[in-house]
This record gives structure tokens, C-alpha cells and sequence, in this order.
């Protein structure tokens, strides 16, 4: 037993950032079967918020539509034996988040700051206990600020495309140089307006990893 409350009381959270296709679920999926952490995709909370608001037919620009509609909204992530189920209001929507359709517009809603405010405080409810390894975008900068370790990882735009097409369920309506173009683009939005209130990533005390030839989801 006093070994046991000894390993609680030693767990730590990691933090791992970059953009989307760097790598960053694969590598926080292995690390956390390796330590027995509890795996956190933030990338998936947000994918299935915007699901969750486009099948309302609310888009970005209707703050109070949004704010009103955050009252119901309730996701979930369970382990998967491949990869971690995500539950959209008792609904299992893992596949559905990866669709083009929430491709195309995750990142506008990913920057609107009452969800933000909603997911990031969940985020940390969930790692207030240590063992996490939670990935995503500001995560070591703004939702884990604390963390022992942050790492921030990031790859060429074609390797993070090629990525992001083979774990995509609606191949046959984009291709993969179109997605390549998508994600330049979304670097460039990134750049250009970054989250309020989230300093710059790389520059906060992250280790930087350059990661190539992962093996996807």
C-alpha cells in the first residue's frame, strides 16, 4: 500500500503541443499506456464542440446562440482499444469528428473564448490529479502551465497532411493536396490570430520535437 500512495504522490502531467498532424496523439497515446496515465485528446474535445454546434446550425458568429447551447453540451473520452472513443452527449461521434465537413471549420471555432473557457476548464479538472498526458494547442502555455514536462512537436506541412488524410473517413471529397493547402492555410490563420489570451507555444519553455515517419492513427 505505501508503495502504491508513493507512485500516486510521484505521477506528473505532460504537455504536449504543436499543430494539427505534428504527431502529438500518437506520441501522447504511447506515453501514457507506457506510464498508465490517463490519455486527454483536447484536439477531439474540440472537433466534437463544433460537431455539436454544427448540427444545431449555430454557426461562429452567433455568440448567444453558442452560449446558450454550452449549457447542454457534455463529451466524454473513454479508451478505445485502437484509439480513444469520444462521446458527444451519450453519443459516440469518433468517426464523425474527423469528417471534412468539421475539418473546415474546427478552427474557427476552436478560437471563440466561451468555449475555450468551457473545454479548458474540464481539461484541467481532469488533470488536477497528476497522471495525465494531455495533447493539443496551448496546453503547456495556457491549460497545463504547470506541467513537469512540455514538449512541443512539429513536422513539414506535407508529412502532417499525409497524417491527418490516412485518419480522415471522407477521403473521396478531398484530396491530398488540397489538404496540404488547408493546413498551410491554417498556419497562416494561426499566426495571424492566435487565440486570445494564449502567448506563442514554442516559445514558452516547451522542448521542441521535430517528428517524422510517425505511425498514424
Amino acid at each position: 500500500m505505501a508503495n502504491g500512495v508513493s507512485l500516486q504522490h510521484n505521477k506528473i502531467n505532460i504537455a504536449i503541443d504543436g499543430p494539427a498532424g505534428a504527431g502529438k496523439s500518437t506520441i501522447a497515446r504511447m506515453v501514457a499506456n507506457q506510464l498508465g496515465y490517463v490519455y486527454v485528446d483536447t484536439g477531439a474535445m474540440y472537433r466534437a464542440a463544433t460537431l455539436y454546434f454544427v448540427d444545431k446550425g449555430i454557426p461562429p458568429e452567433q455568440s448567444v446562440d453558442m452560449l446558450e447551447a454550452l449549457n447542454s453540451l457534455q463529451i466524454v473520452l473513454e479508451p478505445g482499444e485502437e484509439r480513444q472513443q469520444v462521446f458527444l452527449n451519450n453519443r459516440n461521434v469518433t468517426d464523425e469528428i474527423r469528417s471534412n465537413a468539421v475539418n473546415n471549420i474546427v478552427s474557427r471555432y476552436s478560437q471563440l473564448e466561451a468555449l475555450r473557457t468551457r473545454l479548458v476548464a474540464l481539461q484541467q479538472q481532469m488533470a488536477r490529479r497528476k497522471g495525465v498526458v494531455m495533447d493539443g494547442r496551448d496546453i503547456g502555455t495556457t491549460v497545463l502551465p504547470d506541467a513537469e514536462v512540455k514538449i512541443y512537436m512539429t513536422a513539414s506541412v506535407e508529412e502532417r497532411a499525409a497524417r491527418r488524410y490516412n485518419e480522415m473517413s471522407e477521403k473521396e471529397l478531398i484530396t491530398l493536396e488540397q489538404l496540404q493547402q488547408e493546413i498551410q492555410q491554417r498556419d497562416e490563420l494561426d499566426q495571424q490570430s492566435p487565440r486570445p489570451g494564449t502567448p506563442s507555444g514554442a516559445s514558452c519553455g516547451l522542448v521542441p520535437y521535430e517528428s517524422m515517419k510517425l505511425v498514424s492513427r
